[in-house]
């Protein structure tokens, strides 16, 4: 076997070499600006500019994500407009066709948030108990309960619970070897992630019986989950929202989350809200709030001290047991925060610094 390996080796970079010399020499002498990874923020507009030194041409198509943005028949510069692209990196390609003949020439660009996100705290309205055994994943609010998605191996499970006394109604725990994750109400069901196993849940929300499990392919872990009645939005630990289908869990397409500096990682437990998606940040103080169109980071809210530390218990594991959960009152018109195994939910209102 590792004589044959050598030989595919050998076979392909004799493939590479000869690509290589056989390859029409004017090709060098090509170039596309702007340069491979420059920075610009939504809304300026690109200048893209061919170049092709001692080649020839007959026409040029010019791609953006494999999508054709314009054709000409010269050199002269295109500009690209931005402002409603999504954020994150984006593919420049310049097809140049000679005598029947064309070559790929690309470049790439990363977009940033148009401006900085505006800086909110929170005025803590009403407080409400919660479970300190619940590792929180998954936070979802409907007529007047509290559907709670949790972690811990052996341990995961999907409850609900009243809001106001914080009595369990009914739990149902999920296969002992997967750790439980993010989840979101789907008309009468709700659907939930597993952490690493690439296997999701679907309940009957009104008994919390499984109905059902999925394949979960998309991203590299099952993290956070939300939905806009539409279709769900799940993040993967990285600075990725994808899109699902909301029937078949299949993904439909995907954003990137950028504030105007670059881009922010370890989103995790997400609500949608009034158009925008709320998300917290793993280990951080912070809740995003997220242009689900573009992935533009548009304010970012404070929660230093929700529950703080000197009112925690002496050896408390503040590591692990971070601010997870944010659940919307759609009708009541409340915002809903907690942590993992906080013993409290907050009903929060946003105040801009």
């Amino acid at each position: 076997m590792k004589n044959q390996s050598k030989l595919f080796i050998a076979a392909a970079l004799s493939i590479l070499i000869f690509s290589c010399k056989s390859s029409d020499n004017t090709a060098n002498d090509i170039s596309l600006s702007p340069e491979s990874g420059t920075t610009y923020k939504s809304g300026d507009a690109v200048n893209v500019n061919l170049k092709l030194g001692s080649a020839k041409m007959d026409s040029v198509v010019y791609l953006l994500d494999s999508v054709k943005l314009a054709s000409k028949k010269d050199t002269s510069a295109i500009i690209l407009k931005t402002d409603t692209l999504p954020l994150g990196p984006r593919t420049i390609t310049a097809r140049v066709f000679d005598g029947g003949k064309s070559q790929d020439i690309a470049t790439n660009i990363v977009l940033l948030a148009a401006r900085a996100p505006e800086e909110f705290t929170y005025k803590v309205e009403k407080v409400f108990p919660h479970d300190t055994s619940a590792y929180t994943e998954g936070f979802l609010y409907q007529d007047g309960y509290i559907y709670e998605s949790t972690g811990t191996q052996g341990l995961s499970a999907i409850e609900k619970f009243d809001l106001v006394t914080g009595k369990v109604l009914q739990k149902q725990k999920i296969d002992p070897k997967y750790f439980g994750e993010g989840s979101a109400i789907v008309g009468n069901r709700i659907v939930m992630l597993t952490w690493k196993d690439r296997i999701g849940y679907v309940f009957d929300k009104s008994t919390l019986k499984v109905l059902n499990t999925f394949n979960n392919n998309v991203g590299i872990e099952g993290w956070g989950m939300t939905n806009d009645g539409k279709k769900l939005y799940m993040d993967d630990s990285t600075n990725r929202i994808w899109f699902l289908d909301k029937e078949t869990y299949q993904q439909i397409g995907h954003i990137d989350v950028y504030d105007n500096k670059g881009p922010i990682d370890s989103l995790n437990e997400m609500e949608y809200i009034n158009g925008k998606i709320y998300a917290n940040v793993y280990t951080y103080d912070m809740i995003l709030v997220i242009d689900p169109k573009t992935g533009a980071v548009l304010q970012k809210v404070d929660m230093s001290n929700l529950w703080p530390e000197s009112h925690r218990p002496s050896g408390y594991d503040n590591t692990n047991n971070v601010l997870n959960g944010i659940a919307w009152d759609e009708k009541g018109k409340r915002l809903l925060v907690t942590g993992k195994k906080w013993p409290h939910i907050y009903q929060i209102s946003l105040v801009k610094k």
